[in-house]
C-alpha cells in the first residue's frame, strides 16, 4: 500500500519551537503548506543551512527542519543512533503520517536509518553528500581524535578556525551571504562531544541498504571531495530505488552553491514522489 503524504499545514510559521526526547530539548521550524519534508542538517551546522530551500519550497511543501541534537539550541550530544529516535519523535509530536527526508552529510545518515527502519512513514528521500556509512571512512575525513586534542589545548575557537578551513566546508561560490552563513553556523557550534570526550554519542548500527525501496535522489556537488561522491555512488548501487544527480560549481555545501538548481531538483523529485493527489 502506498505512502499517504502529510498534508496538514503549519503553524507558527518562521518560528523557532522545541519538543523533548528522553528530557533532551530540541529546536524545530515548521513552515508552508503541502505534502510534509523533514529536513536534516550535517555536522556543525544547524537549521538556518536550509534558509534558501525553505524560500523556494514553502509554498508548495511543509518544510519541518529539525535541529539535530548537539547543534545550535538544541540540547544534548551529537549521536547518529539517536538521530533516528528523535525522527520518529518529532512524528508524534506533530502527529504527521508520514514524510519526505532531505538529509545533508550526517543528516543523510540520520535519514537512511529511520527509512530503514519506519519505511511505512516515509514517502522518499533526498541524501545530500551522505558519508560512507563505514566508521573508519568517517574518521579519515573528520579526524575526531585531533579535534578533540585541539579543544584540549586551544579550546573551541581553535576547533573553530580550524575547521572553518575544512575542505567540507568550503564554498565554491564567492557570495558574501553564505560565506557569512557558514562562519555563523560553525561559530554556533556548542561541540559538546568535543569539550567532554566522555559525552560522545553512541555507536550507530549498520543501515540495511538494499531494504529501503523508497524512492531516493542522491546529490553531489563536482568539487566536492572524491570520497563523498564514491560514497554517493556506492550508495546509489545499493539502494533499490536510487538516482544520482551531480550539480556543477558545487562543493559539499551543494544547497549554498547552487540554491536555485537545488531547489528545483529537490522540487521536481518530490512532485513526483511525495507529492501525490488523491490520496
Amino acid at each position: 500500500m502506498p505512502v499517504r503524504p502529510s498534508r496538514a499545514a503549519a503553524t507558527h510559521q518562521g518560528s523557532d519551537r522545541y519538543f523533548a526526547v528522553a528530557g533532551t530539548r530540541l529546536r524545530f521550524r515548521d513552515e508552508g503548506r503541502g505534502p510534509v519534508v523533514i529536513l536534516l542538517h550535517g555536522w556543525t551546522f544547524d537549521l538556518e543551512l536550509w534558509d534558501p530551500q525553505v524560500a523556494a519550497l514553502r509554498d508548495e511543501f511543509r518544510l519541518v527542519r529539525i535541529e539535530r541534537r548537539g547543534h545550535g539550541l538544541s540540547g544534548g550530544v551529537p549521536d547518529s543512533e539517536q538521530d533516528a529516535a528523535d525522527i520518529a519523535a518529532l512524528h508524534r509530536h506533530l502527529k504527521l503520517r508520514s514524510a519526505a527526508l532531505l538529509g545533508m552529510s550526517q543528516g543523510a545518515r540520520a535519514a537512511l536509518r529511520f527509512a530503514s527502519r519506519t519505511p511505512e512513514q516515509v514517502t522518499a528521500l533526498i541524501l545530500d553528500g551522505p558519508p560512507n556509512l563505514d566508521k573508519q571512512a568517517i574518521d579519515e575525513e573528520v579526524p575526531m581524535p585531533h579535534f578533540r586534542e585541539l579543544v584540549r589545548n586551544g579550546g573551541l575557537a581553535a576547533f573553530h578556525r580550524e575547521w572553518s578551513n575544512h575542505a567540507l566546508v568550503q564554498l565554491c561560490t564567492e557570495a558574501a551571504p553564505p560565506q557569512r552563513q557558514v562562519h555563523a553556523m560553525i561559530a554556533r557550534y556548542p561541540g559538546r562531544e568535543l569539550l567532554d570526550p566522555g559525552a560522545a554519542g553512541t555507536v550507530a548500527a549498520p543501515v540495511a541498504l538494499p531494504l529501503i525501496r523508497t524512492p531516493t535522489l542522491v546529490l553531489s556537488g563536482d568539487y566536492g571531495l572524491p570520497s563523498r561522491l564514491q560514497s554517493a555512488q556506492k550508495l546509489c548501487a545499493q539502494l533499490p530505488a536510487a538516482e544520482h544527480v551531480i550539480l556543477p560549481d558545487a562543493g559539499h555545501l551543494i544547497n549554498l552553491d547552487q540554491p536555485a538548481l537545488y531547489s528545483n531538483l529537490c522540487r521536481a523529485f518530490l512532485m513526483r514522489h511525495a507529492h501525490r493527489p488523491g490520496q
